[in-house]
């Protein structure tokens, strides 16, 4: 097959999650690590980091990754889903996987992908980990695909479990209570391998302590260890002075990830550097700073509280469920504009009406739908936006809602494009 041929192949014969949804997952570890077993179990040759939680987990990937890259290490990230190109989700020093290594590799793995059917994502994953062990990489970062128990990267003995929060999110498949999805979250702690939580939050604290505590594992919250002062953006960066208890260990960080969750986020990613400096490994300051600085062009990280444009402002983030839409929505709010435009579209298993809940009144809405069979049609979004007050005009396609609100916008206008990350995807 050729590379084309060989994604058509993945695309359309393998469940995946992000085309149909709960449907596509296992509910077991068993076929990657069945298909691991065929590869000499890759996952055993090389050190790691897991990077799990609801929200910010792939902000927190990509940091730790430029960080780790910065210092020297030959730094393998594996990310999900992709916004543009398949091969995103598998990097090494930020270039990611050869065509050729894809083609390759599930032309080999035929048998075994026949004989037990795996999801995209389990075969996704086993690609990464055998790309890894080839490559030889130092360490590597891996992002949770969803949940973490019975995640299939939760196959790995890392050197950190990091735990960026827990919000609802996935709640048909994880529960939906903070508590029951904490549960599934906890699941990537490891016996005696230190664990990193981001923020301390009351309904979910104990069932980390107490999984930590039962695998004999350290536990670290970053939000309670750690906090931020005089955080002010200054021409393309998010400036923050980052203290510990009342030490003041990074003054005027700069981040070239922007938005207002990433204060969030950049403790977990400080918290986890200092607990990796403790296990012996070198990461100069230096390196910390010119890493985050650029970690968009180190890691290729997009979708962020990007800037696609000016006059007029267009801005698109693939946060997607309450939690990310409140921190979006606050970034809205910070950001001056005359007029606001949203281009949006969200899939059918998500908490619908909270999200709507959070949308501004005062906008001019282009509703549209994803290509891509879980969307949720742009009719019954518009239907139930309307319940909260929310006016504008259905699209059948994601670009065609972008055209029209870049047609309508003003100079000093702000777009903003989101609602899931695949409306982010295809506008990228």
């Amino acid at each position: 097959m050729t590379y084309q041929q060989t994604l058509d192949y993945l695309y359309s014969k393998l469940p995946m999650f992000t085309r149909v949804g709960a449907v596509a997952l296992k509910k077991d570890l068993h076929n990657t690590l069945a298909m691991c077993a065929k590869l000499d179990n890759p996952q055993n040759k090389f050190k790691s980091i897991h990077v799990g939680g609801t929200n910010g987990k792939g902000s927190t990937s990509h940091m730790l990754a430029a960080i780790l890259q910065q210092a020297g290490y030959k730094t393998g990230l594996y990310t999900s889903p992709h916004l543009k190109d398949f091969r995103e989700r598998i990097r090494i020093n930020g270039k990611m996987v050869a065509k050729q290594f894809v083609t390759d590799f599930v032309a080999s793995q035929q048998e075994i992908i026949q004989e037990i059917e795996p999801s995209f994502f389990e075969v996704t994953v086993a690609m990464a980990f055998d790309y890894f062990a080839k490559e030889k990489v130092d360490i590597a970062v891996i992002e949770v695909g969803l949940g973490g128990r019975l995640d299939s990267t939760n196959i790995i003995t890392p050197e950190l479990s990091v735990i960026t929060n827990i919000s609802l999110d996935h709640t048909n498949i994880l529960g939906d209570t903070l508590l029951e999805i904490a549960v599934e979250k906890a699941g990537i702690i490891k016996k005696n391998i230190p664990v990193i939580i981001g923020e301390k939050q009351a309904e979910t604290e104990a069932v980390f302590i107490n999984k930590a505590k039962a695998e004999n594992s350290s536990l670290s919250f970053a939000g309670s260890s750690l906090h931020i002062e005089n955080a002010h953006q200054k021409n393309a960066y998010l400036i923050v002075n980052v203290y510990k208890e009342n030490q003041l260990i990074y003054s005027n960080l700069a981040l070239d990830l922007t938005g207002s969750y990433q204060l969030k986020n950049i403790l977990t990613v400080i918290e986890s550097i200092l607990k990796l400096k403790e296990i012996g490994y070198n990461i100069p300051d230096e390196s910390i700073y010119a890493a985050l600085k650029s970690v968009k062009n180190i890691t290729g990280l997009q979708g962020r509280w990007q800037t696609l444009s000016k006059n007029p402002l267009i801005i698109c983030d693939t946060g997607h469920n309450k939690a990310g839409i409140t921190e979006v929505m606050q970034n809205i709010k910070n950001t001056p504009h005359q007029n606001l435009h949203i281009v949006i579209g969200m899939v059918k298993d998500k908490d619908i009406s909270a999200v709507l809940a959070l949308f501004p009144k005062n906008a001019t809405y282009y509703f549209c739908q994803p290509n891509l069979e879980r969307a949720l049609p742009v009719k019954e979004l518009a239907s139930q936006a309307a319940a909260f007050g929310l006016k504008g005009k259905n699209f059948t396609t994601v670009q065609a809602a972008f055209q029209k609100a870049k047609s309508k916008a003003i100079a000093k206008d702000l777009i903003f494009v989101g609602g899931s990350t695949f409306v982010v995807a295809e506008i990228l």
